[in-house]
């Protein structure tokens, strides 16, 4: 009697009209104890009822959460994973209810992840496919929701269907694809700033989890790579931009490595050449940071420029894209900082140098000339060979570097200084003509007088001075600026190691050492 009951309820609640009776009259409510029967026919009756009643009335749905509709909810799909007319239902009735806060909230208290990727295992159908993906879409907004549905695998679940239509043309699979590299992307990209122990736990799951994807996708490669998979890989590029703040558990687990052994830099840059030169700016940026972060390790570095990046990277600066040269000069800085290799190789372009010179100069572009100088600078300061410094001398790039000393940024002054000193014990002689036309003696007085200028600046500007004494001409600029005065005010300074530097470099200046 109750499942006829709850048949003809199901029934009636499919007119618009009745529903408000319905509600009127406490069905709803009492339908609830319902879902605990072992009836599969009640069961499913009493589901689409209330699912009926309540589709798109946001005060019974806010009620439903309240009396425990979810815990049931979950129970269903997980006692009757292979029922796939009471599947259905229990999906319908959590699309319906996961926009809701306090849904979450129940829901993050049970092991809905666990099922929802299970049933995505055995979803076939596009319609099942899409309404899974709803609900995985509402509840990917939840961060404790976000990092059950990563743990459960389901990042992977999701590769796998992404590689099983992959090349298709049908419009449906199309929307499957789409969807699916949405919520990978949503997935990965983690939750809120906040509990730093949290983040990084959640940041090597997702590195393993991308790590497992791209293993797979190497596996089925066969395709056009950038046919085929487009959706996985701006997944996965768009997820490593995220990823700034944790490259290193990244490299500690080895998972950065893994992920540049797996030839996703060349895919990257696959992707840029194309997309440079469509224009389409989201995926240069994704694919931009990405490679950005994957060279901040030094082990990707090593490995980066064994494969030969540096020289792809070179051609890809040839666009006229000004956001894509942006990231590039960024991430060819990165490759050479503190390796001598990758900044012997940027050196000894000719073509890279004379761009970078005619960059430091661009006025319409700040954050390009902020890079080229500083791209400039980590050359000529991780070099150690002297055809480096004399190449960077030839085209012009000294002069760059001395007027990147007066910069407003306190780094940039200290990249700057530290670039130059290294090159004056490198090759002092190729140097001296420009520095001297630079007026670089003059300028290192005006930071050492002035009393904003911070202490490591100051001390990094004694650092160079002392480089400079051992040229003839330099020496004699030094003394006519009475540089020695201004250096004996700092022997009092507040700052013990501006004290000490400046008692070593009047020191050098007087001979004694």
């Amino acid at each position: 009697c109750a499942v006829k009951a709850a048949h003809v309820l199901s029934e009636i609640a499919k007119n618009e009209e009745m529903k408000k009776p319905c509600i009127e009259a406490g069905l709803v409510l009492t339908l609830i104890p319902l879902l605990e029967s072992t009836d599969q026919e009640m069961l499913l009756h009493a589901g689409r009822a209330i699912g009926r009643i309540c589709y798109d009335n946001r005060d019974f749905q806010e009620e439903l959460v309240k009396v425990g509709v979810i815990p049931s909810l979950v129970q269903i799909l997980t006692d009757y994973a292979e029922s796939e007319p009471l599947v259905h239902v229990a999906l319908l009735a959590l699309y319906n209810l996961a926009d809701l806060d306090s849904a979450k909230e129940a829901l993050s208290r049970t092991k809905v992840a666990e099922q929802l990727v299970k049933q995505l295992r055995r979803a076939e159908s596009h319609e099942r496919l899409e309404i899974v993906f709803e609900v995985l879409q509402a509840l990917a907004e939840n961060d404790a929701l976000k990092v059950q549905l990563v743990e459960a695998g389901m990042p992977e679940v999701l590769s796998e269907i992404l590689l099983r239509l992959q090349g298709s043309s049908q419009a449906e699979d199309t929307c499957i694809v789409r969807a699916a590299s949405d919520l990978i992307v949503s997935l990965l990209l983690g939750g809120k700033k906040g509990n730093i122990t949290g983040q990084l736990k959640a940041a090597k799951n997702n590195a393993k989890s991308i790590v497992s994807i791209l293993a797979r996708h190497e596996k089925n490669q066969g395709k056009d790579s950038l046919n085929s998979e487009f959706a996985l890989l701006i997944s996965v590029i768009v997820f490593l931009t995220s990823l700034t703040c944790f490259v290193l558990p990244l490299s500690s687990d080895g998972n950065c490595l893994r992920i540049v052994q797996l030839g996703v830099i060349h895919q990257l840059l696959d992707l840029l050449e194309k997309h440079v030169q469509s224009g389409d700016t989201s995926v240069q940026q994704a694919a931009l940071s990405a490679l950005q972060n994957l060279a901040v390790p030094v082990v990707s570095k090593v490995q980066m420029l064994e494969e030969g990046v540096a020289q792809r990277i070179e051609a890809l600066l040839r666009s006229e894209s000004p956001p894509a040269q942006f990231k590039l000069l960024g991430t060819l800085r990165m490759l050479a900082d503190g390796q001598a290799d990758a900044a012997e190789i940027l050196g000894h372009d000719p073509m890279l140098l004379n761009r970078l010179v005619q960059w430091c100069s661009v006025s319409d572009h700040s954050g390009i000339c902020g890079e080229a100088n500083r791209l400039l600078a980590s050359i000529l300061h991780h070099n150690r060979s002297q055809e480096v410094v004399k190449a960077i001398q030839a085209a012009q790039g000294v002069k760059h570097l001395v007027s990147m000393t007066t910069s407003e940024h306190a780094a940039m002054q200290n990249e700057a200084l530290n670039a130059l000193a290294i090159a004056s014990a490198i090759d002092l002689e190729t140097l001296e003509e420009s520095f001297k036309e630079s007026q670089l003696v003059q300028s290192l007085h005006k930071l050492l007088q002035d009393d904003n200028t911070s202490p490591e600046v100051k001390y990094n500007s004694m650092g160079l001075l002392c480089r400079l004494l051992n040229s003839g001409d330099l020496r004699q600029e030094i003394e006519e600026d009475k540089i020695k005065d201004t250096l004996e005010q700092l022997c009092s300074h507040s700052n013990a190691d501006v004290v000490k530097e400046a008692i070593t470099t009047l020191q050098v200046l007087r001979g004694e050492t």
